[in-house]
């Protein structure tokens, strides 16, 4: 398997992989997903090196990059790639900047943390999370055909407005993003987040069917579909005890928490 001073490569299947940044605190992952036309990527990572590097060395086809959402270690190399998407509500964002979250907080957790060099060109004195304008944008139910596979996007607000979960209906990979991943809270607790939403996300991803792994933007790559039961056990209790507000607290549950 591909080697790199930064990125660590995880083969899913012949034509899949998690590109994973395990130096950094965040742990955070992106997904290269190759069909016979195209590929595609499912967000750029933290942005402290350069993710082009590891893609251009698995695939040839051209690569279009389906952002999950637009918080900074999920777009940090999308200067990279010349077609990007994002679901409508998190537009201004790409295109203006971040809100919720100040440039100084953003700089600070990118900077802190790191157990392996980074590259020269890294200094988060000076970080800034990428801006510009997406190739398109998209909606709930658009279907990415990549030729041979395809991927149905869902609208899964709540981390963010227009964050976005992608379903590989042929495979079973279901894809979360930030709305489901294990080990550290699934947050909502910030103003430009919103507890309710985040919890009909969960309930919306959790009925779907013939999920065979989950993939979470963070921490653990590949999670048992088993832990959409537990999602949906979960959406059930913070609704009875009436806890979707912020200021709730940490919530936890076998195999994931959330935070409001």
């Amino acid at each position: 398997m591909l080697k790199d001073p930064w990125f660590t490569v995880q083969q899913i299947d012949s034509t899949t992989y998690a590109i994973s940044e395990y130096g950094h605190w965040e742990k955070v992952h992106s997904f290269l997903l190759i069909g016979e036309s195209k590929a595609i990527l499912i967000d750029t990572g933290l942005g402290i090196d350069d993710m082009s590097r590891v893609t251009s060395q698995l695939t040839e086809l051209p690569i279009v990059v389906l952002t999950t959402h637009v918080h900074a270690d999920h777009i940090g190399s999308h200067d990279k790639f010349d077609q990007i998407y994002v679901h409508e509500a998190d537009k201004d964002w790409l295109v203006n900047g971040i809100q919720g979250l100040p440039i100084e907080q953003i700089r600070k957790d990118m900077g802190r943390d790191i157990t392996i060099p980074t590259p020269e060109s890294f200094d988060p004195q000076t970080y800034t999370p990428y801006q510009g304008e997406p190739a398109g944008l998209l909606h709930e139910g658009d279907v990415i055909e990549l030729g041979n596979r395809s991927l149905k996007v869902l609208h899964t607000p709540g981390h963010s407005p227009g964050h976005l979960a992608f379903f590989d209906q042929e495979r079973g990979y279901l894809f979360t993003g930030d709305l489901l991943y294990d080990e550290t809270p699934v947050y909502a607790h910030y103003p430009s987040t919103n507890p309710v939403d985040l919890v009909n996300s969960l309930e919306k991803i959790a009925s779907l069917n013939h999920v065979s792994m989950v993939y979470g933007a963070h921490n653990s790559v590949g999670l048992q579909p088993a832990i959409l039961d537990e999602v949906k056990t979960a959406v059930a209790y913070l609704r009875e005890h009436q806890l979707l507000t912020f200021g709730t607290g940490i919530h936890r549950f076998n195999g994931f928490s959330v935070q409001f």
